[in-house]
């Protein structure tokens, strides 16, 4: 199969804009300063992500420490949540589905 003119535009202007958006992602990825952790869609917690503080949920634990934060504990089964390990960046998350836990950055 022979790639026709059209085909390398195409494939050209994919590449361009793959490194375009690729390097505006990381000119607006900053370390966020707030912290939020919503349980069946409340808020639960509200905080800045440089104190440290252990919020106990009614299936998950999450831990706050050194601008950082992840879900130390939870008794869903895939335990997906626990293993995304620590997040700092603002428009970062962290969901529990069976749990209905949203941890996020902002």
């Amino acid at each position: 199969m022979k790639l026709k003119k059209g085909d390398i535009i195409v494939i050209i202007v994919s590449a361009v804009l793959l490194l375009i958006s690729f390097f505006i992602g990381l000119a607006i990825k900053k370390d966020g300063k707030t912290v939020k952790i919503y349980e069946d869609n409340k808020l639960i917690y509200e905080g800045s992500l440089t104190k440290q503080k252990t919020v106990k949920l009614a299936h998950n634990t999450v831990n706050i420490e050194d601008g950082k934060v992840c879900m130390k504990k939870s008794d869903c089964k895939n335990q997906i949540c626990v293993h995304k390990g620590k997040i700092s960046n603002s428009r970062e998350c962290i969901v529990c589905l069976p749990n209905k836990v949203i941890i996020e950055i902002e």
